[in-house]
């Protein structure tokens, strides 16, 4: 994206430094990544950061308008719909693949978003090791709207914990410590103070939810950052799914971002929006027709993660198939760019950006980011078994 810092990094790399850069990053807790993590940072010019921000308060402007919760009434399926939803999520999630238009250029292009956490943590730490290892230019930062690594914190504990003593709030998630993001929750707490609980160790009484810490004390649950999506809880044995039905029930906890909100700000929320850098998607039950060019559309399912269900090669049996057709869309394809050069083929990017919004503020404000990168036909590990130069990253932005 910036030709003459990709040359300077290409030219200074080797094995030696990025098995270095590794063995550093795994220092903190060994072991606790379990995702390949790519060779080199992304940097990106300031125009394009700006273009990437446009798309994002675009959508912004349209999750804070007065009808956007009617809008979304019908996204959250009843099955898991959970009591005591607040005003506004206080995460969200823009993950934007960098594409290639018509005209050979390359612009930003939204792939998916979440009303939800990612790798917040980690990302930090991420950053710091990076910076040990490599030439980051000056003026290049992986923070957004003049935020650094301590005001970026600091606005995380402050949203976290919300008025709560850190040890009444809890980092929920199932089975935490089998979980491939774990070292995102192992630095949240490490940053933050705040426990990482598994499902399985909560207590309930009546309205009230305690944990039990490291010394055996019981400790009431006044706030929980919630990292459980109810998709992979409905994979879980049925003791876990049974334990998972306490999330349903009235509680007497606070929620960061309450569960809800994953699904209002989602896949769902894309054809109410209308920008050149967001693909048009279609519910597929409010198709009249079905396109002539299927082969430039991607068929995606409603509520899932991780890409599962996703359908790339659509064709009309696939749609005719679909039984459920309120609960897909039909998203136009976009081109990735080959545009990280390596030592073999080129690779392509995702960048991943994090808003956070803090209580009583009108709008959520960017604030960091991850990438992903790639050489297979989608950003994921099963696309890049096998390939060097691929995996979890950050973008440097030109400030």
């Amino acid at each position: 994206m910036v030709p003459s810092v990709r040359k300077v990094f290409n030219n200074q790399f080797t094995p030696e430094k990025y098995q270095s850069y590794l063995t550093d990053l795994n220092s903190l807790f060994p072991g606790a990544i379990e995702f390949r993590v790519a060779e080199t940072p992304v940097f990106i010019e300031r125009s394009f950061k700006e273009k990437v921000l446009n798309a994002c308060e675009s959508i912004v402007d349209v999750i804070t308008q007065f009808n956007f919760s009617s809008l979304t009434s019908h996204a959250i399926p009843p099955d898991v719909k959970v009591p005591n939803e607040n005003k506004h999520t206080h995460f969200i999630a823009f993950d934007f693949g960098i594409c290639e238009n018509e005209h050979g250029e390359y612009e930003p292009q939204l792939i998916e978003m979440q009303g939800f956490p990612t790798l917040f943590g980690y990302q930090v730490w991420q950053d710091e090791v990076t910076r040990r290892h490599y030439d980051v230019p000056a003026g290049y930062s992986t923070y957004l709207n003049g935020l650094t690594r301590d005001s970026y914190l600091s606005l995380l504990r402050e949203i976290l914990l919300g008025e709560q003593e850190a040890e009444n709030v809890i980092l929920l998630e199932i089975l935490p410590h089998q979980q491939k993001t774990k070292i995102d929750f192992y630095c949240t707490s490490m940053y933050t103070g705040i426990p990482v609980v598994c499902l399985t160790e909560l207590v309930q009484e009546g309205k009230l939810l305690f944990y039990y810490n490291s010394a055996g004390k019981k400790i009431q649950v006044k706030r929980i950052y919630n990292r459980i999506i109810f998709d992979d809880l409905q994979q879980q044995s049925a003791a876990i799914q049974e334990k998972g039905k306490l999330l349903l029930e009235d509680l007497d906890v606070e929620w960061v971002p309450h569960p809800n909100w994953f699904y209002r700000i989602s896949k769902y929320t894309l054809p109410f929006i209308d920008h050149p850098y967001v693909p048009k998607t279609f519910f597929l039950n409010e198709l009249d027709t079905i396109p002539d060019d299927l082969d430039q559309y991607v068929l995606k399912p409603l509520f899932s993660f991780a890409g599962q269900g996703v359908v790339i090669d659509v064709t009309k049996e696939d749609i005719e198939k679909v039984n459920d057709p309120q609960n897909w869309i039909l998203q136009r394809k976009v081109k990735y760019a080959d545009v990280i050069e390596t030592p073999d083929i080129p690779a392509k990017v995702e960048i991943r950006i994090f808003y956070f919004w803090k209580d009583g503020e009108p709008r959520p404000i960017a604030t960091n980011n991850l990438a992903r990168l790639s050489k297979g036909k989608m950003i994921g590990v099963r696309y890049n078994k096998d390939k060097e130069w691929v995996g979890g990253s950050l973008v440097y932005f030109e400030e």
